[in-house]
């Protein structure tokens, strides 16, 4: 006759007295917690989301042309109207044209660059030569420029090609044009003040003009949020250099 024994087990969390007697005396290890699933959260409704301009901030633009019979937009004349606005400026933003970079251009290449690019779009035209300090520290803050407002086009041009025995003296000279005109020139560093940075050429670029634009707002609304960018990064910087120097000192 076969040895049968039977082994019961007790149901998953539970612990016997004898068993909590021997974790008290530290001779087992403590009780593992009982299994807890998570609480059950519906899935978000799209559709239960307030409809409001943050509601269609996050639209795409296909995604707002599908709103154009929504019910509930028809019943709410500035939704509906904020949908017609928002959709007109992603438009525009996509159609904006967008450079990103200092293009080099030839004097054959000035006329089509420059002179005949397209009335919205302003150009800025750096003279320079190789191996003038002034001109690299220029182009520098003009390649930061170019990338953060890619709709306004850069261009680098040796001065001489631009300009028959340009002075060397006069290296950098900027050049901004607008609709086939020169709407300002500014010859050498010293317009960009005591130190030459990428705020101060943006400050001095956008004085009278919107001269940059990052492709987003146009006129007066583009020349405000370049401003208001431009001086925000300026003031980071400068608690940046401070706080570096603060630290610089504490090291001592």
């Amino acid at each position: 006759m076969g040895d049968y024994h039977f082994v019961y087990k007790d149901v998953e969390g539970s612990s016997t007295q004898w068993d909590d007697i021997q974790r008290k005396l530290g001779n087992l290890p403590a009780k593992p917690p009982a299994f807890k699933p998570p609480a059950f959260e519906p899935k978000e409704d799209a559709d239960s989301l307030p409809k409001d301009e943050s509601w269609l901030d996050a639209k795409t633009t296909d995604e707002l042309d599908d709103l154009e019979d929504d019910p509930d937009l028809d019943d709410d004349r500035f939704l509906e109207e904020y949908r017609k606005k928002r959709l007109t400026e992603m438009r525009e933003a996509a159609k904006a044209i967008r450079y990103g970079s200092v293009i080099p251009i030839s004097g054959s290449d000035f006329v089509r660059e420059v002179s005949q690019a397209p009335p919205e779009v302003w150009v800025v035209v750096i003279l320079y030569k190789d191996g003038y300090p002034e001109c690299g520290l220029l182009m520098n803050c003009l390649e930061e420029l170019a990338t953060r407002y890619p709709a306004t086009k850069f261009v680098k041009i040796i001065s001489t090609d631009c300009i028959p025995n340009y002075p060397d003296r006069n290296l950098p000279t900027l050049l901004v044009y607008n609709n086939g005109a020169v709407k300002a020139n500014h010859v050498g560093l010293k317009s960009f003040g005591r130190r030459c940075t990428t705020e101060g050429v943006a400050l001095v670029l956008c004085q009278s003009d919107p001269v940059l634009n990052d492709g987003q707002n146009r006129g007066d609304a583009s020349r405000k949020a370049v401003l208001d960018g431009v001086r925000r990064n300026f003031i980071e910087k400068v608690v940046a250099e401070h706080e570096d120097r603060d630290d610089g000192y504490s090291s001592d």
